[in-house]
């Protein structure tokens, strides 16, 4: 159990496992042991983290999300719930890659992952620190929203007063939030993302639209 708890929340491929109990002839059978015990909790084939039961911390599955599929950052509704800006609790851990969409179905639960273009990839991507213990990549409320306006089919906002509606009604955003958000970061991903009117719109909101705040 000393062994595991070094560990702690992050994740890792079979051969740090291995390594720690290398002074065993069947470390892979230790580990279908450990696995068995519910003491390791395999997320995919070669990557694995510490159950709760022997480390006694939550799990954080915005981390798993990051070391699941990559490069990613988490994005979205998921973000957005994680900043407080929507009150719905979302279904999936979703992620921003810049490799081939995927799913994945995990003991802790399902995974996305949206393709985004290299150059706007990295735009309002940062790294979020947890208790100085391990750190992961989301996007910033901005990048996020954009992600989520960008992501989503059929999406047709052709005005201020449509991108407004779409936050108040169907998002249910804190619209107060948007008095902090950098318009800097729109404009990035105006000109390296798609959807370009809707993100303009948004845009014309966060520098005319403070009587919504």
């Amino acid at each position: 159990m000393e062994r595991l708890m070094n560990l702690g929340v992050i994740p890792v491929n079979t051969d740090i496992l291995y390594s720690l109990y290398n002074d065993l002839k069947s470390p892979d059978k230790k580990l279908s042991e450990l696995e068995r015990k519910g003491l390791v909790i395999r997320v995919k084939r070669n990557l694995y983290v510490v159950s709760p039961k022997v480390h006694k911390k939550e799990i954080s599955t915005e981390l798993v999300a990051n070391h699941l599929y990559g490069p990613s950052y988490v994005s979205l509704e998921s973000a957005l719930a994680y900043y407080g800006l929507i009150p719905e609790r979302v279904y999936a851990m979703r992620s921003v890659c810049i490799k081939l969409h995927k799913q994945y179905d995990t003991p802790l639960g399902h995974f996305e992952y949206v393709k985004a273009p290299a150059k706007y990839y990295p735009v309002g991507v940062s790294q979020e620190i947890i208790g100085n213990s391990y750190a992961f990549l989301i996007a910033s409320p901005e990048k996020a929203l954009c992600d989520k306006i960008i992501a989503t089919p059929n999406l047709r906002l052709q005005s201020v007063k449509a991108i407004q509606e779409y936050l108040e009604e169907d998002l249910r955003f804190e619209m107060s939030a948007l008095a902090t958000f950098d318009p800097d970061t729109v404009e990035a991903c105006i000109e390296f993302g798609k959807k370009k009117t809707e993100l303009t719109q948004l845009l014309k909101l966060l520098q005319n639209g403070k009587e919504y705040f």
